[in-house]
């Protein structure tokens, strides 16, 4: 087990030293997915992140169902959009596990969808990510404590109204769940992208 340990280390090392950009997701936030949930039915908490260039932060809430390989999540919060109002962000995504790690394969893989946006005083802008997250469990021996490194590329294609500029996007997520005991965990996320940033996030798991 000592080795998962120094596994799951290394990736956060490595995750630390290449996350100068990251991906809009559904929400235009850099938080990514690891490829399975860490809870048994549910879980909610507060992510805090970076978005990069013209955001000085954001803050979301969100609360995530899950039932057999499939979870859903919800998520909704606030952007400080630097010389203006603070933007609106709603969202939400799908998650199923696609595939499992083997002797052929040592990774474990899941689909993610998702729809969401920004509202504010300006164009609305729309986001939808289309994705496949790979990633490890390790655990850490004598603990409850795990850890997940994953990578999560996507295709997201950008649309809105007004002068809204219609794109697609293509990122790379890099990240980190570590799940402390059966109730609390902490994730962090940023990746190599189109939009610059990082995110936080703390779960409370049931």
């Amino acid at each position: 087990m000592r080795r998962s340990f120094c596994a799951g280390i290394l990736a956060l090392a490595l995750f630390a030293g290449l996350a100068t950009s990251a991906a809009a997701q559904e929400t235009g936030t850099p938080i990514f997915k690891a490829p399975y949930r860490s809870f048994e039915n549910h879980e909610f908490g507060a992510s805090l992140s970076d978005p990069g260039s013209g955001v000085s932060f954001a803050v979301e809430g969100f609360y995530r169902y899950g039932r057999g390989q499939n979870d859903f999540s919800l998520r909704g919060g606030f952007a400080d959009v630097e010389g203006g109002d603070a933007a609106i962000l709603i969202g939400g995504d799908f998650r199923t596990q696609v595939l499992s790690y083997s002797e052929t394969f040592p990774l474990d893989g899941a689909l993610t969808l998702g729809l969401g946006g920004i509202f504010g005083d300006g164009d609305d802008v729309f986001f939808l990510p289309v994705g496949i997250s790979l990633g490890r469990r390790f655990e850490v021996e004598g603990s409850s404590t795990t850890f997940v490194p994953y990578v999560h590329p996507n295709i997201v294609p950008v649309f809105g109204g007004g002068d809204a500029v219609d794109d697609v996007q293509f990122t790379l997520g890099l990240g980190v769940d570590i799940k402390f005991s059966e109730q609390w965990a902490v994730r962090a996320s940023g990746g190599l992208g189109d939009i610059e940033g990082v995110g936080v996030s703390v779960a409370y798991l049931r």
